[in-house]
């Protein structure tokens, strides 16, 4: 990227949980706002172990490009741990990932992503951000309906009517493969980024990081690892 300090855009909020997608959309934003903060949300998740992730990422990420530790600003963890109860899924419970009688996995959690922009949106509006960033992806996604960009935007659309503020919900994995995410974090910050998104950033449902793969840690089977490996597998060349 060319572009100087003074081209950049004024601010934006990332919902940054530690993983491939959020990495890549922190680097994204970096590269292109003078002021980017971090969100986070402890739903009471199994792979809880991406909150320490996210914390690693955020210490190791900014060093990679000149400008970047600059740009990062304030993180912010949020406990929403009571939508963890009442939206049950496979990711907050101990039960088996596989599809419910609608057609989606139950690793689903109800209205998540929904709940994030809610509350990141809420956030913005006292820290004075109007650009949400997310790593939601209708191209390569795991079944979630609240991942698909119609969604999102009516999403906007709601929280702009009910906040009178002209939010802008950036999804810039939205059309991507996970193989093009991973070429898209190559692009951004090069080697050192794949690396360290390879070593620390998580994205196992059930928060294995006892084996390390080609593609990084996890259990190898949930459907977060399967697409991560696949998009791994055709980026790079390399057996999953």
């Amino acid at each position: 990227m060319s572009e100087t300090h003074a081209s950049l855009q004024d601010s934006a909020l990332v919902l940054f949980s530690g993983g491939q997608d959020s990495a890549t959309c922190l680097a994204w934003a970096l590269e292109r706002f003078a002021r980017v903060e971090t969100v986070g949300f402890d739903y009471g998740q199994r792979h809880a172990v991406e909150l320490e992730a996210r914390q690693t990422m955020l210490e190791r990420l900014p060093a990679l490009k000149p400008g970047w530790a600059d740009r990062l600003g304030q993180d912010h963890t949020v406990d929403i741990r009571g939508f963890g109860q009442i939206a049950s899924s496979a990711l907050t419970e101990d039960r088996a990932i596989e599809m419910d009688s609608r057609g989606l996995p139950t690793s689903f959690v109800p209205g998540r992503n929904l709940v994030f922009l809610t509350y990141a949106a809420a956030l913005a509006d006292r820290r004075g951000i109007e650009r949400l960033v997310g790593g939601m992806c209708e191209t390569d996604f795991s079944g979630y309906p609240d991942c698909r960009r119609d969604t999102l935007d009516a999403l906007q659309m709601a929280l702009n009517l009910g906040m009178a503020r002209d939010y802008r919900i950036e999804t810039p994995l939205m059309a991507l493969t996970k193989a093009q995410t991973w070429a898209l974090a190559d692009e951004l910050g090069g080697t050192a980024l794949v690396e360290l998104i390879l070593e620390d950033s998580h994205t196992c449902y059930l928060g294995d990081r006892g084996a390390r793969h080609a593609w990084g840690y996890g259990c190898g089977e949930c459907p977060a690892c399967e697409l991560r490996a696949v998009g791994w597998t055709e980026y790079a060349g390399e057996p999953a």
